[in-house]
């Protein structure tokens, strides 16, 4: 019997799902963590949006207000879901990319999707948003886009099913996830850069690298462990790990919570070097260090998996046994 084939729509529809109910949980664990307030922007944004079509939603002040903070939040899960299907559908059409890449990119259009209305409608103005701003809506999208990404992947027809990771991969996630700890944006980027991408794929993943070497030596920039930093390094370095264990064809479970443990070491490490060096010598002279040491390690971590694959495909695969 042939394996039952689900539509586009039904993965796109359920891979939205879990991207929204992770976006969603990473968003309240931040609420948690540091005991802020939720943010009103979602049933702003319907508010605005009704009043440009000269409509308002009826009932008294409680009444109105419940129902807008219900619209608000079934906007998100229209949103979420719309994503889905819009990446199922660009996938079907044979646009694919790697883990990383598409985990930023499906994050990305997540954002699109939310931040875009709110400045066209006037709820608010993305041109004055601070770093932290962006840092802390990034965050959250791009657990969506992770999320969502490899669920696809896992509901698309043929999906194989994968064998459990090997030491030596679980030990490449965790050097990645150290190097994440140090620049969180490495998680991401080293796999993508040492992958198969289109060039354009791979210059543009360059640019997160860059702009955060760059800024990390300014001052303001929040430290890597605060409720803003610390999330972000989790979530890429198991995205990294998870794009590592796609090239083997490994589960990633394991991989991931290496890679995590080792964001968790590099944070703390780092920040531990660099309060101790900069006792001794100008900061910026200690960071070039963290940062050396940060892409030598990414560069272990991606490049070494990559060359045991490369032999693995030119030695091929065992000789099947002859059976009597």
């Amino acid at each position: 019997m042939a394996p039952h084939r689900s539509p586009v729509l039904g993965r796109g529809l359920a891979a939205g799902a879990v991207g929204t109910t992770v976006l969603n949980a990473v968003t309240y664990a931040d609420i948690a963590w540091r005991g802020r307030d939720a943010s009103s922007a979602p049933e702003q944004t319907v508010e605005a949006a009704l009043a440009a079509t000269g409509r308002d939603v009826p009932g008294s002040r409680s009444e109105r207000s419940n129902r807008l903070t219900a619209l608000g939040a079934l906007s998100g899960t229209a949103a979420g879901l719309a994503t889905g299907v819009a990446l199922a559908a660009v996938r079907a059409a044979g646009l694919r990319f790697s883990a990383p890449v598409g985990a930023a990119v499906t994050g990305a259009a997540a954002m699109a999707a939310t931040d875009l209305p709110m400045h066209a409608l006037g709820v608010s103005d993305l041109r004055t948003w601070t770093p932290q701003d962006w840092f802390s809506d990034a965050v959250p999208h791009l657990a969506f886009g992770a999320a969502t990404h490899a669920t696809l992947r896992a509901l698309e027809p043929g999906a194989a099913v994968r064998r459990p990771a090997r030491p030596g991969l679980v030990g490449r996630s965790a050097l990645l996830g150290v190097a994440t700890g140090c620049r969180s944006s490495l998680g991401l980027a080293a796999p993508a850069l040492t992958s198969g991408a289109p060039a354009a794929a791979r210059a543009l993943a360059v640019v997160p690298v860059v702009g955060e070497l760059v800024a990390d030596k300014a001052p303001g920039t929040p430290a890597r462990t605060s409720a803003q930093g610390l999330p972000a390094r989790f979530v890429a370095a198991a995205a990294g790990a998870s794009a590592l264990s796609a090239r083997e064809g490994a589960n990633a479970v394991v991989p991931a919570v290496a890679a995590a443990a080792g964001a968790a070491g590099g944070s703390w490490g780092g920040l531990a070097w660099r309060r101790w060096a900069g006792q001794r010598v100008p900061d910026w002279q200690a960071a070039l260090v963290e940062d050396g040491v940060a892409l030598a390690l990414a560069a272990v971590a991606c490049l070494s998996g990559r060359t045991s694959r490369r032999a693995s495909t030119v030695d091929g695969p065992a000789p099947a046994p002859h059976h009597a």
